[in-house]
């Protein structure tokens, strides 16, 4: 979630943020951050999707 005030546009930096995840290796839940993921210099894809592409 970005700050008040704050978009997330093309081309710029993303804001850090934390979300839930669930492990299938480890078969737990628990959070990570998008600064975890740049610090283990991952390669990381954000895709948000609208609806679950169901046409309204």
């Amino acid at each position: 979630m970005c700050e008040e005030g704050k978009f997330v546009r093309i081309g710029h930096p993303v804001p850090d943020f934390e979300v839930n995840i669930y492990d299938p290796v480890g078969h737990d839940f628990s959070k990570i951050s998008l600064a975890q993921q740049k610090e283990a210099k991952k390669w990381t894809i954000l895709f948000f999707y609208p609806a679950d592409f169901t046409f309204v």
